[in-house]
């Protein structure tokens, strides 16, 4: 499609409307409003353009049924950039005159000023008109052809609408004049936007940041003074944990190009200072409308930088372990079109993008796409997320929470006053408009379990069906804080590790369709020393079996990972069971699924020296086999430190 820019450039290229009265009679039988009709065309020629409207005004005052003085006027007008009265004269002249080739103009600025006002049928009805009269211009051809798609399009949505209900935000958030771009991190405790008092170049944009505390949500603050400044600061993102921040500024001294990216970290309660995220992820371009993965180690942005498929384009950048940035690349045609795509959005659950374009088909302007990624490969083909969300007018970009239930977005208004605003609303998601996924978080804080004193460490999330790592987040150094997100259909294996510590694993299992809530754990990791003893949570075995299921493979590789930065080291891995069965054969059981750890272990490069295996059966249990919930927690194989 078109985009309205080219076609705004495109008409100022037309050349003037010709003058009617050389080509036909005009329609008034008053010489005095003949007369002055080409008395207007002189002062035309000699470009004294408000005579010449005043001259227009005086003939449709002597033949109101004038109508080629109102296309006069309206050309004028469209000329000098009054598009209200462009609109009213062109209503006015083209509803007196019959139809006619010659007014082959006069119909296509009208169906755009129908269509910018979503009055869809009257577009329709003009921009025929139009066709009809066989131009020659090519591209004014492909785009009125092109919307008069849209139009059928956006008629079909309109009939078959979404069930949308948004509610403004109270006014604590909604406290400036000009407020944007939400999103919140993955408890969904925060919740952050940009905002400006207004459009003066003094009231410059500034992130800002609301606390959920007693059931709503209070007064908004400055996200961090490191972090706003006397520059622009806007369309920002922050990571599920909340400790990643990603936004916009321009105009910086350290700026690559239009506007650029910059990067800050929290640490307990402050943020770092600001970084350029540097000429990988900047270009000479403009870059801006990040958006984060929940682990902060993937980043969607906007750029319009040499390379994509059309002017702005959406990229995707990923972090690497030594906190570097790869090189981004573009999400490609299935995304990205001709037009302009932007605005991204990332579900936390990482398979839901949601962004805004006028490149793909919809109801005009910007509007409002989703995608899923199909088997975490590719993107499918975008869909239109419908009316009336969606409108004949550009539309900005949404945020849905993890659990699929809330949803914010912005949209412009103008108050009672008359003034320009844009405003903040949530709404209830419909079920058309969820992730596939829906998502939840564990939160905790990271211990040394002897000093029990916060721990900066490693927090690991991975699939364990794929041995596939999902995420990665640090523990704050100072409050041990961590958040991670959990998405349904997935089986979990959470790994915690710092220097000098044994790593920690605990399971997570949300494979079944269980309702996902939030899950509360403190970790306490336990010094590398003597006796120390783990409990290995991600092992599998058929029940009965020794074999190691397939699924244990990222279980056992971080045993081995422990072992070779740990090269003094040498541990047992023991054997237990519950009490089910014959205590021999539990004695058996327990030894060979041991032994089966070990061997997995030793074959992959540790040697025999470092590990021994033991079976102890039913003879060690660390709950009372009274329940089977209590037994699953007996059936274990543990590490310990010898």
């Amino acid at each position: 499609m078109y985009t309205k820019l080219f076609y705004a450039l495109l008409l100022t290229c037309l050349t003037s409307y010709t003058s009617l009265s050389q080509s036909k009679a005009l329609s008034t039988n008053s010489r005095k409003a003949e007369s002055l009709y080409y008395k207007a065309e002189e002062y035309v020629k000699a470009r004294d353009f408000d005579r010449a409207l005043n001259t227009l005004a005086d003939a449709v005052e002597k033949d109101p049924n004038f109508g080629e003085a109102y296309l006069k006027a309206a050309h004028l007008n469209r000329m000098m950039g009054r598009k209200a009265a462009t609109y009213e004269n062109l209503q006015k002249g083209l509803s007196l005159l019959p139809y006619s080739p010659a007014y082959v103009n006069s119909y296509f600025d009208l169906a755009d000023l129908y269509f910018e006002r979503g009055e869809y049928s009257k577009a329709r009805e003009n921009f025929e008109a139009f066709l009809k009269s066989k131009t020659k211009n090519a591209r004014l051809v492909d785009f009125a052809r092109q919307q008069l798609k849209t139009i059928e399009f956006a008629q079909e949505a309109m009939q078959h609408p979404v069930d949308f209900s948004p509610v403004r935000m109270p006014d604590a958030i909604n406290k400036f004049g000009l407020q944007y771009f939400p999103s919140t991190t993955a408890d969904q405790r925060q919740f952050i936007y940009t905002a400006r008092a207004g459009t003066r170049p003094e009231q410059d944009e500034n992130i800002y940041v609301s606390q959920w505390q007693e059931g709503e949500w209070q007064l908004p603050v400055s996200i961090s003074e490191a972090i706003n400044s006397a520059a622009n600061e806007g369309a920002a993102t922050i990571s599920g944990d909340g400790k990643t921040l990603v936004f916009t500024s321009c105009n910086r001294a350290d700026t690559q190009g239009d506007c650029d990216l910059y990067i800050s970290f929290r640490t307990g309660n402050e943020w770092s200072v600001p970084k350029n995220m540097g000429v990988t992820v900047n270009s000479t371009a403009w870059e801006s409308q990040p958006s984060l993965s929940a682990d902060g180690r993937t980043l969607y942005f906007t750029s319009t930088r040499a390379g994509g498929v059309g002017k702005e384009d959406i990229w995707v950048t990923y972090r690497n372990d030594d906190s570097s940035w790869l090189q981004p690349v573009n999400l490609g045609e299935s995304i990205n079109s001709k037009g302009r795509d932007m605005a991204p959005f990332i579900h936390v659950s990482g398979n839901t993008l949601y962004f805004v374009s006028d490149g793909h088909q919809g109801l005009g302007g910007l509007d409002v796409f989703m995608s899923s990624l199909v088997k975490g490969k590719h993107w499918e083909d975008p869909k239109n997320m419908g009316y009336p969300l969606n409108t004949h007018a550009d539309e900005g970009s949404l945020f849905i929470t993890p659990d699929n239930r809330t949803g914010y977005y912005s949209r412009q208004e103008v108050t009672d006053a008359g003034a320009a605003t844009i405003q903040l609303y949530s709404f209830d998601v419909p079920v058309v408009w969820k992730s596939k996924s829906n998502s939840t978080y564990a939160q905790g804080r990271v211990f040394d379990a002897d000093t029990k004193k916060p721990l900066e460490a490693v927090v690991q999330l991975y699939d364990v069906t794929v041995d596939s790592l999902l995420q990665q987040v640090k523990s704050d150094r100072i409050s041990g804080e961590y958040t991670v997100v959990l998405t349904e259909g997935k089986q979990y294996a959470l790994y915690v590790s710092a220097p000098k510590h044994l790593t920690n694993s605990l399971s997570f299992d949300y494979t079944s369709n269980k309702a996902l809530t939030p899950v509360a754990l403190d970790v306490y990791l336990k010094p590398i020393k003597s006796g120390a003893a783990v409990v290995l949570s991600n092992l599998f075995f058929d029940t009965g079996k020794y074999e190691l299921g397939r699924n244990s493979k990222t279980e056992l590789d971080k045993v081995i990972t422990f072992l070779r930065q740990n090269k003094e080291v040498k541990i047992e891995i023991s054997g237990h069971t519950d009490d089910v069965g014959s205590g021999r054969d539990n004695q058996v059981l327990s030894e060979r699924r041991a032994k089966s750890v070990a061997d997995y272990i030793t074959s992959n490069g540790i040697g025999n020296e470092r590990i021994r295996s033991k079976g102890y059966g039913e003879s060690k249990p660390v709950q009372p086999n009274t329940s089977e919930e209590k037994r699953s927690q007996n059936r274990r194989i543990e590490m310990q430190v010898l």
